[in-house]
């Protein structure tokens, strides 16, 4: 699987250490269920993991990490399914450049790449995997999807023609298929069907059609987009241009644009006052100062912009979030004066 998490099964963990990394560790293991977490330097994560169909898992993703190494080695060919629920994963390609999943995205991959390190720009990921072990599912499963016209042998070569992947958007109904995922009490017998039910609006797919072709972004202007960042982070409260951050990181204001909205899903504009505001909710919330001054600590001289700024990101102005969240958080103040 390019850029995403991928399945470890159970008999896998009688392995060496060293199969499926060292950043790995077993929280939990049972006959059905298997428990992942994977730390190192920029967070932690979880993949829980369910045995549905012997050579099928399907893997709840849960991460607050910026990247992760994966030294994962399955030693079997597989068809990997990935749907980003919440976040965004970066891909890198075999090229050297790189690719972003949004949210409602599905991408289908035949091929897995050992010693790969792959990202979630907003340090938050969420989503599934279905992870089918061909060898294994042809054996044992195969037959039982038979009687509903699923053939995982014409699915890889749908959809990973020339070790490629593919990616689109899912339907409705399959994003209703992954909502009750979350929703529904976790049984097997459930699990089972909502694989069965996927696996044929997949075989239903019409590829020319769905197939999504997203920009691939060079190296070079990522690593520009990703200090351009920082840089905003770190002078959240200092006004900057475009022209300035073009000028500063070397790259183009074209490609600063469509490569930064790429990566962290908004336009920087867009990222900058959404920070700031965070920055101006947090201290709403914890500290006694005049929204006025607050203000001005998140680059706003005008209050009038900084309440409309406010209302777009937060939904109410200020005075309100300061009455009703702030409160509700708070309830011991007297917020009669």
């Amino acid at each position: 699987m390019k850029g995403s998490p991928s399945y470890i099964s159970i008999a896998d963990v009688q392995e060496d250490q060293s199969y499926y990394g060292e950043n790995i560790e077993i929280r939990q293991l049972d006959e059905q269920c298997t428990v992942f977490t994977v730390k190192d330097s920029t967070g932690r994560g979880v993949m829980t993991s369910y045995k549905v169909f012997p050579g099928i898992r399907l893997i709840y993703n849960d991460f607050q990490m910026k990247s992760c190494f994966s030294e994962f080695r399955p030693n079997a060919e597989m068809l990997t399914i990935d749907y980003c629920r919440e976040g965004r994963i970066e891909c890198e390609l075999q090229n050297g450049s790189y690719m972003y999943l949004d949210e409602g995205d599905l991408q289908i991959s035949a091929s897995i790449r050992p010693d790969h390190t792959f990202g979630f720009p907003l340090t938050e990921y969420n989503g599934i995997t279905i992870g089918i072990y061909l060898d294994e599912a042809l054996e044992a499963t195969a037959a039982l999807l038979a009687p509903f016209s699923i053939d995982l042998l014409m699915l890889r070569e749908k959809f990973s023609k020339d070790d490629e992947f593919f990616l689109m958007r899912a339907t409705e109904s399959m994003r209703y298929i992954f909502s009750t995922l979350y929703t529904e009490q976790i049984r097997i017998s459930f699990l089972r069907i909502k694989i069965i039910e996927l696996l044929l609006l997949l075989s239903s797919v019409d590829i020319s059609v769905n197939r999504e072709n997203r920009p691939y972004f060079p190296k070079k202007q990522v690593d520009a987009v990703k200090r351009t960042m920082e840089y905003i982070r770190q002078h959240w409260d200092q006004p900057v241009t475009l022209q300035e951050l073009s000028q500063r990181f070397d790259i183009s204001q074209t490609a600063m644009k469509r490569c930064f909205k790429a990566i962290y899903g908004q336009p920087v504009y867009a990222y900058i006052r959404k920070h700031r505001i965070e920055r101006a909710a947090y201290w709403l919330r914890h500290s006694d100062e005049a929204i006025t001054n607050i203000a001005g600590r998140v680059g706003y001289s005008n209050p009038s912009k900084f309440a409309a700024a406010f209302k777009a990101v937060k939904g109410m102005s200020p005075v309100e979030y300061q009455k009703n969240v702030v409160r509700m958080e708070h309830p011991e103040t007297d917020w009669s004066g």
